[in-house]
C-alpha cells in the first residue's frame, strides 16, 4: 500500500512539472516576443490598435505580450533608481 501510494505520489509531482512552451503561430505571421515589440514601436502600436478591435482574433497570447511591451516602454526597463529632487517642492 505504501509503495502504491508513493508512486502515485511521484506521478502527480512528475506531470505537475514545467512543461515545455508551445509556440503557436497566430495571424500576425511569426511569434512576436516582448523584446522585439520594445524595439519596433510602429509594430508594436498597430498590434496595440489590432488588439482593441479584435482580441479573439489575434489571442490573448499575443495581445499580452503586446500589453507587456506596452508596459516596458513607459516604465523602462526598471534599472533606473529614483532620484527625489534636492529641494523640497513648494505647495
Amino acid at each position: 500500500m505504501k509503495k502504491s501510494l508513493l508512486l502515485l505520489l511521484a506521478m502527480a509531482l512528475v506531470a505537475c512539472g514545467k512543461s515545455e512552451p508551445t509556440a503557436t503561430p497566430s495571424a500576425s505571421g511569426p511569434t512576436e516576443t516582448v523584446e522585439s515589440l520594445v524595439a519596433n514601436p510602429e509594430r508594436l502600436k498597430a498590434l496595440r490598435q489590432q488588439c482593441k478591435t479584435g482580441r479573439a482574433k489575434l489571442g490573448d497570447e499575443l495581445c499580452n505580450r503586446v500589453a507587456e511591451a506596452t508596459n516596458r516602454r513607459f516604465l523602462g526597463d526598471g534599472k533606473t533608481p529614483y532620484t527625489p529632487p534636492k529641494e523640497q517642492p513648494k505647495f
